[in-house]
């Protein structure tokens, strides 16, 4: 059965309810219609992100999500096949192929302002601010609503898979970015999973001399030295002592935090040679102990970096060239009815895996 609009859309979908922590399903639910200045989509591709495994087990309790049951995923990319009113407005068609982000931010307040719409004032106020597959159900389904603000034209030249890739992606130059990377520097990445590995393509567009990826998986490990990084295994030994003595006793100039837990961020800290900057993008479940008579009499820099913030249209040409490397990290697909086996796999360290693309 279809419902009729500017396309004919089927009145319900497949899609991926967490019922309750860590409890999740395939069900049959009402496909959403889109409003006002808002698209539905088609979801031909949506990859798996850790913060996806943190909300199915609940680690957010009344945050991502604000409750049960919910929809998670905000990493895909798919075509356009409904319009809300005043979409038209903006340039958008039905058939348009475009890649997704999670912010809906409100445009109006003084971080949105200034181009800092991932840091939203209004964050999570209804009808002011949206965060898909957080906050605002999300595209682990056939069909996704999201709002201009959040979609981007996919190149011709990129697949959907690919377009999936593109949110993380984005992350990744936005860390770099708040990294400050400068031509020549040495950047040590902490955490060879796709954010860290996208992490390190991104340093060098932003021209870093050298990228040590610093992780525990071997098999990471060997991608990310297939992709011309140097590596550092933290499982035998110390790999705070491995990076300086690799940098002469000195300390990287920028490190990238993306592994997200406290012992990792203190190494991030501990990695920096005087007056260096650490980025952390990973999001630990439990806070960190910092070194503060360090950050201050090196006089360090320890920075917050959030999602991105119009990253992802500068990221896609970079993607187009080769520059930052997303299909090195896409290791795994599944159908979105295989979602158990593909979280599973994604949360398995002997996988293999490192970004999963679950196609609906």
């Amino acid at each position: 059965m279809t419902r009729t609009g500017s396309s004919s859309v089927p009145v319900a979908m497949q899609a991926l309810v967490v019922v309750e922590p860590g409890r999740m399903e395939i069900r049959e639910v009402p496909t959403p219609a889109p409003g006002p200045d808002e698209v539905l989509a088609r979801v031909r591709a949506v990859s798996i992100c850790g913060t996806d495994a943190h909300l199915v087990r609940g680690d957010f309790p009344g945050f991502w999500p604000p409750a049960f049951p919910f929809i998670p995923g905000h990493e895909w990319a798919g075509e356009i096949v409904d319009l809300g009113p005043g979409a038209e407005r903006f340039g958008w068609r039905v058939g348009d192929r475009v890649a997704g982000t999670s912010h809906d931010a409100c445009g109006a307040c003084q971080n949105c302002v200034e181009g800092r719409y991932n840091l939203c004032e209004n964050y999570g106020r209804p009808g002011l601010h949206r965060q898909y597959g957080h906050n605002a159900q999300g595209a682990d389904a056939a069909y996704v609503v999201h709002g201009v603000k959040s979609i981007f034209r996919l190149p011709d030249g990129l697949s959907y898979d690919e377009g999936a890739v593109i949110d993380p992606a984005s992350i990744a130059l936005h860390v770099a970015g708040r990294g400050n990377v400068a031509p020549g520097d040495t950047v040590a990445v902490i955490g060879a999973g796709a954010i860290g590995l996208l992490g390190g393509d991104a340093a060098r567009v932003r021209g870093a001399a050298r990228v040590i990826v610093v992780g525990r998986s071997p098999g990471r490990l060997a991608k990310a030295a297939a992709m011309g990084f140097e590596t550092v295994g933290s499982q035998a030994g110390d790999p705070v002592a491995a990076v300086r003595e690799m940098t002469g006793g000195r300390g990287a100039d920028v490190v990238l935090e993306c592994a997200g837990a406290p012992t990792t961020v203190r190494w991030g800290v501990d990695m920096l040679r005087r007056g260096g900057r650490c980025a952390v993008v990973g999001i630990p479940t439990e806070d960190a102990a910092i070194p503060v008579q360090k950050l201050v009499l090196d006089e360090l820099e320890l920075v917050g970096s959030r999602a991105s913030a119009g990253e992802m249209r500068r990221v896609m040409p970079l993607v187009e060239q080769g520059r930052i490397r997303v299909r090195e990290v896409m290791t795994h697909r599944f159908a979105l009815a295989e979602y158990a086996t593909a979280l599973a796999t994604f949360n398995d360290p002997g996988s293999g895996a490192i970004k999963i693309i679950v196609a609906p």
